[in-house]
Formats: structure tokens, C-alpha cells, sequence
């Protein structure tokens, strides 16, 4: 039996949004690899996290005898998101691209979960355990187009992600899925379908393999 955290971020409900539907499928494969695996699910749109505040900060930054009673509040909302993650065996996360960046309900639960001397540093108790990103996007930001160097999504959550939090991290990228609502990119609809059903592919793939690794 082994544990998966899904997140969800898009804005959008599960019958428009190509990072919904990706993670579903993913979601999907995983549970029925084995019944007996478990799904913790976190839809950051509906039932946001609070932003990080001066005194959530700080607290974790001050030793346990020295906080406030407020420090000490605001940590324990950050601990148990932590504790959460923490007892995730591979973590799944919809991260769809707005505005070039990733949602701020995302930012949010990272900017919660990162936590010096615990999550961060030199012994992350994160370390190691696979995380899985839907990175869908309404254009195309791959290496060689124009808008390559706008791409805040991937790289931001390879450095949050893989660098600081120690995570292994891959990448599903659906993308162009603006293309079947914007006249002007009609022309790129195919292109569009064929990665749409590539990402719907590989979710099932990785979370086939991821499943199956984790219960030999």
C-alpha cells in the first residue's frame, strides 16, 4: 500500500481544465494498479491555504522556547501541511501556467512547506520521494519557440521542487490547450490534440510504473 498527495491548482472545474484532467487520469491509474493504495487530495482553488504571513515566517525560523503564542499557531497550520507531504510516498501536482508562473494557491502551499531545518537544508526530509507535475499551459514555451524564455513554470518548480525541497521531480506538459477556444490559433488544434492525448499517455504510463516500483 502507498500513499499519493494530489493537488490540484487550476482555476477551472474538472470538465474544462487540462491539468484536471491529466491528474485524473494519473489519479485514476494509481488507484486501480492497487485498491488498496490511498489518494490525499488538496484542491488549492477550492480550499486555499492561507498566504505566508510575517509571524508564520518567523516562526520558523526562532527557536521553540523563543516563539509567541501567534508563532506558535501559525507553525502549527505550516506543520501539519508539512506533516502531509511528509507522509506522501510520491505527490502529484496540477500546476497550470497563469500569467507565465504557476497559480498563487500553489505558491502559497510551497512557500508553507518550505521549512529551514526541516524540509530545506542540508538533510530534507523530502528528499528522494518522487513528485510528479502536470505543467499544462495555453501556448507553447518548449525550447526553440518564441516564448521559451517566459517559461516560469517548469523552471521555478525545478529549482523549489528538485533543489530546495530535494524532491524527484518529472514533468507532464500538455500544452496549446488555449488553441480549440482562440480563433487565431485554429491552426494549431492538432497540435494541441496530439499533446493533450501524449500527456493523457504518459500520466497513465508514470502512474502505472510509479505504483508498481513502490509496492515491490
Amino acid at each position: 500500500m502507498a500513499t499519493l498527495l494530489h493537488i490540484d491548482s487550476s482555476v477551472f472545474s474538472a470538465d474544462v481544465s487540462a491539468s484536471r484532467a491529466v491528474t485524473r487520469v494519473f489519479r485514476e491509474t494509481w488507484e486501480r494498479q492497487d485498491p488498496r493504495n490511498q489518494v490525499v487530495y488538496r484542491d488549492l482553488h477550492d480550499a486555499p491555504v492561507p498566504h505566508l504571513t510575517a509571524e508564520a515566517h518567523l516562526a520558523g525560523l526562532t527557536d521553540p522556547a523563543g516563539r509567541s503564542p501567534g508563532q506558535r499557531l501559525a507553525l502549527a497550520c505550516r506543520q501539519e501541511l508539512i506533516a502531509e507531504l511528509e507522509a506522501a510516498d510520491a505527490v502529484l501536482i496540477g500546476a497550470p501556467m497563469y500569467n507565465y508562473t504557476i497559480a498563487s494557491t500553489l505558491k502559497a502551499w510551497l512557500d508553507n512547506v518550505i521549512l529551514p531545518g526541516r524540509t530545506a537544508g542540508d538533510a530534507p526530509s523530502l528528499k528522494g520521494t518522487p513528485v510528479t507535475v502536470v505543467a499544462s499551459r495555453g501556448g507553447s514555451y518548449a525550447p526553440g519557440t518564441p516564448k521559451e524564455p517566459y517559461e516560469y513554470v517548469q523552471n521555478y518548480l525545478t529549482a523549489v521542487l528538485g533543489d530546495i525541497l530535494a524532491l524527484d521531480v518529472d514533468f507532464i506538459v500538455p500544452e496549446l490547450t488555449m488553441a480549440p477556444v482562440t480563433p487565431a490559433m485554429a491552426e494549431l488544434v492538432p497540435l494541441f490534440e496530439k499533446s493533450r492525448a501524449r500527456a493523457l499517455e504518459e500520466a497513465a504510463d508514470r502512474a502505472g510504473l510509479l505504483a508498481a516500483r513502490l509496492a515491490a
